[in-house]
């Protein structure tokens, strides 16, 4: 079937066009994390046609993915495959015209610049602030586009970031959250339509930049809640003091300043240390991981445990994940739990 045929009824859109879609079929973009929101993300991109997707993802399919990642399917949880394989063969097959990359990898502060330095624009499927904040210093410094997306309970944010026209991630938010204290959706759940509708925001406004179909309203951080339900766009004015896109300093691309994973020799055990320490409230934790479990809780730590593995998170947001040994697994496991 000739491509004309696949992609008529988006080129009859007077904002896209054969010129457009010529743009979409030239564009190469990354998705940076395939679970809830990436899938989205990257599957509207290849059913729209963009000629290079690279999908990067360190984690494997689990069961309790299936309710909101769409790229996935039983036999993937049943397999273990990771995330990146499992989405590569299925946009594969949802579009075998354009170019599927899936890359098996955490997202860091040593690989983030090979990631992205040969797209024309990066989408944020990530599910942890410090990634967010390690791809937004690449990509300023880079100057890549990327769009952030978050969704987690019932709503979700999108956010077009313009290296040098705009604010970036650090004017609407100048710091990261301290580890703990933010709602995951291990924690805080999270509605399979919200994530839907925030990442469908994020993939419109990736086709717009890719069309070349610029608007103010792209620069807005848009928040949106499907239970309630309700749609804000909030003018974000760029800082000229933002310390990443003003005076152009990026430390979370230093490994010092990102959390450290150490695998702990003869205890079957990771141990994480997030850059920034803080002092937890451990009792509001507990709290909010009453859903995932039977949680222990003293004035100096906090234990529960994830499936086979108990993870166990002192005051100061440090934490062991017992019963693994992979770092990236553990600091998976970190992410999903204690939110950093």
């Amino acid at each position: 079937m000739p491509a004309s045929d696949r992609y008529a009824r988006q080129t009859i859109l007077p904002a896209i066009g054969e010129e457009g879609q010529a743009r979409l079929l030239a564009s190469r973009v990354a998705v940076l994390g395939c679970g809830a929101t990436g899938t989205v993300i990257a599957n509207h991109l290849a059913r729209a046609g963009v000629g290079y997707l690279r999908v990067v993802d360190r984690d494997w399919v689990e069961w309790n993915n299936l309710q909101r990642q769409l790229l996935f399917d039983e036999a993937d949880a049943r397999g273990h495959v990771p995330k990146a394989v499992a989405a590569q063969a299925r946009l594969r097959a949802v579009n075998s015209e354009i170019i599927i990359e899936g890359r098996v990898e955490d997202v860091n502060s040593g690989n983030v610049a090979a990631l992205i330095g040969d797209v024309d624009l990066v989408m944020d499927g990530t599910d942890n602030f410090e990634t967010r904040y390690i791809i937004n210093d690449a990509c300023i410094q880079a100057g890549v586009p990327w769009v952030y997306t978050g969704a987690v309970a019932t709503y979700g944010m999108t956010l077009l970031v313009l290296p040098g026209d705009g604010p970036c991630l650090r004017c609407v938010f100048p710091e990261p959250p301290p580890a703990g204290t933010g709602a995951t959706c291990d924690t805080a759940g999270v509605l399979g339509p919200a994530v839907s509708v925030a990442a469908s925001f994020a993939a419109t406004e990736a086709l717009k930049w890719l069309v070349g179909a610029r608007d103010e309203l792209s620069r807005a951080l848009v928040h949106v809640d499907v239970w309630e339900p309700s749609w804000h766009a909030f003018r974000v004015q760029r800082k000229q003091d933002c310390p990443c896109c003003g005076r152009r300093e990026f430390p979370f691309l230093e490994p010092q300043t990102v959390s450290l994973a150490t695998t702990l020799c003869g205890r079957d055990a990771v141990q994480i240390s997030p850059a920034r320490p803080s002092q937890l409230d451990l009792q509001a934790m507990a709290d909010r991981l009453l859903a995932v479990g039977e949680v222990e809780v003293t004035p100096f730590l906090l234990r529960f445990r994830a499936g086979d593995v108990r993870i166990t998170v002192f005051r100061d947001a440090r934490a062991i994940v017992q019963g693994c040994t992979d770092e990236t697994a553990a600091r998976s496991l970190y992410a999903r739990y204690v939110g950093a």
